[in-house]
């Protein structure tokens, strides 16, 4: 349990609540070799630290699903960490709602999930000026550069092999992947009408609702790169309308 634990590794320059919160996150999976349940509250645990700072950090106080979704639209978060982190969330909520136990998850499925909370504070503990060329995005033609790139390295990517024909929730994942990349082509060639808005609209509903219970690591990490396309599509639009 102590080698399965070595690589997390506390942040330097976080305070000491998050440094806390981050010690006992790790302890506690360590700990799990006594007492199962321990790696599952080490999960929900790592996430007190990773509200606080991503509070501090975007300067807004707004439920964890917000904040990381602004984190990953301000560049502070790689899509495929958010994705991750969303699965942890969606963790805390079920256990919240009685919908799970905390004999949900296992010491290497709790160690993905806490790993991807320490790798997230650290990013975003980093001083403001390494951020800023990320943040930028937010800002002038960045989101639409982002776009283009993000497009791009999607484009490369293979589907998610075995999930060809799955559906989630009522969502065909092929059929969502193809509309969304019509979509965004569309937007990219010239812009999308208001029908095409539209649609855009709807597919990030269907991401939002399936991203985070997608339970397979690469499946969930392409995915979550096409819902942060989707936002960066759509925010052109609102922020021509503004």
């Amino acid at each position: 349990m102590h080698a399965l634990v070595a690589d997390l590794v506390l942040p330097g320059d976080a305070s000491m609540y998050v440094m806390s919160v981050m010690e006992t996150s790790r302890e506690l999976i360590r700990h799990s070799y006594y007492r199962y349940e321990f790696a599952t509250v080490a999960v929900t645990h790592s996430l007190f630290a990773l509200e606080h700072v991503l509070a501090e950090r975007l300067a807004v106080n707004r439920p964890l699903q917000d904040l990381i979704e602004r984190a990953t639209d301000a560049g502070l978060n790689p899509a495929e960490l958010a994705a991750e982190l969303d699965r942890s969330r969606l963790l805390r909520d079920k256990l919240t709602q009685g919908a799970a136990t905390s004999a949900a998850l296992g010491p290497a499925g709790a160690m993905d999930m806490v790993r991807a909370v320490f790798d997230a504070v650290s990013l975003l503990l980093r001083p403001p000026s390494a951020a800023e060329a990320k943040a930028a995005d937010l800002n002038g033609t960045q989101p639409e550069d982002r776009l283009a790139r993000l497009w791009e390295e999607h484009r490369h990517a293979v589907f998610p092999a075995g999930f060809r024909g799955a559906d989630i929730g009522g969502v065909e994942l092929i059929l969502l992947d193809a509309d969304v990349a019509g979509l965004v082509q569309g937007e990219l060639n010239g812009g999308l009408d208001d029908n095409g808005v539209a649609d855009l609209w709807r597919c990030m509903d269907d991401l939002v609702k399936i991203v985070p219970v997608i339970n397979e690591k690469y499946c969930a990490s392409y995915f979550g790169r096409l819902r942060t396309l989707a936002n960066l599509a759509a925010t052109r639009h609102i922020l021509a309308a503004t």
